[in-house]
């Protein structure tokens, strides 16, 4: 009687650590599936590229962080039938793009900050001919964690979140 019990307690343990050990790799790894230019890190170059833009303008680095990504992705999960680029309403900054194909998480932030960043004029501290806002976000100094995630519509097209704590775009600062 006392074995059974004991081989209970311990297969229950085995259990709850294997079940542990499943969902930190989807915190790590919310993009599984998608394959990048960095294939033993999907999150990679959704990391380096928001640093590349921020050494341009003087900011430091920003680090990835689980919590952040784990919303993102429960975000992105609830778009997979739909596709919308709707804001989430959520406590974190945020950014949305929606791609063809395999969007890398590289082209996601390139296209933000190219097609944004023209429009950003730092003197007036305002967006001209167009929008800057999620440039500015990429490039807010006191946004240091990161979290982004991705998942492929029924549509077929890619649905890519990227979520920033603290959030930034405080109405009269200046991102950096």
């Amino acid at each position: 009687m006392g074995f059974s019990k004991l081989f209970f307690g311990v297969c229950c343990l085995a259990v709850t650590i294997i079940f542990h050990v499943s969902q930190a790799t989807v915190i790590n790894n919310p993009n599984q599936g998608f394959i990048d230019e960095d294939n033993n890190n999907p999150n990679q170059g959704f990391i380096d590229e928001h640093n590349k833009a921020r050494a341009e303008v003087g900011v430091g680095p920003m680090t990835w962080d689980n919590t952040v990504a784990l919303y993102a992705q429960k975000y992105a999960d609830s778009k997979i039938e739909t596709c919308e680029l709707k804001l989430s309403g959520g406590p974190y900054g945020e950014a949305l793009a929606e791609g063809f194909g395999e969007m890398t998480a590289a082209q996601a932030v390139k296209f933000w900050v190219t097609s944004e960043k023209p429009n950003y004029d730092y003197a007036s501290n305002q967006c001209v001919n167009g929008e800057c806002l999620i440039y500015t976000q990429v490039v807010w100094r006191d946004s240091v964690h990161l979290g982004c995630a991705r998942v492929k519509c029924k549509n077929g097209r890619v649905f890519v979140i990227c979520n920033y704590d603290p959030p930034g775009n405080i109405e009269g600062e200046r991102p950096y």
